[in-house]
């Protein structure tokens, strides 16, 4: 794994939050393409605003985003969101 880092496990509330909206798929695409290439085009990574906090963010589709962080080199995330275009 080159230029991607492990996802760990999900949180229960975030597997629910998944599954009541039909994105389980989506899900583990993207993850197993951020776990290749965090860096991937389709995945639109992207460090947020404030910078210092660390938090980053990357699509699951064009209405959902994973925010995440990185510890002990892996990613945690904590929330998955929509995304207002």
């Amino acid at each position: 794994m080159p230029n991607g880092i492990p996802v760990k496990p999900l949180r229960k509330d975030l597997e629910v939050f998944l599954s009541k909206r039909g994105l389980k798929q989506k899900w583990v695409k993207a993850k197993n393409i951020f776990e290749s290439d965090l860096r991937h085009p389709s995945l639109h990574t992207e460090l947020l605003e404030p910078r210092w906090r660390g938090i980053y963010s990357f699509r699951l589709d064009k209405t959902y985003r994973a925010l995440f962080f990185i510890t002990d080199g892996k990613a945690e995330v904590f929330q998955i969101t929509n995304h207002y275009r």
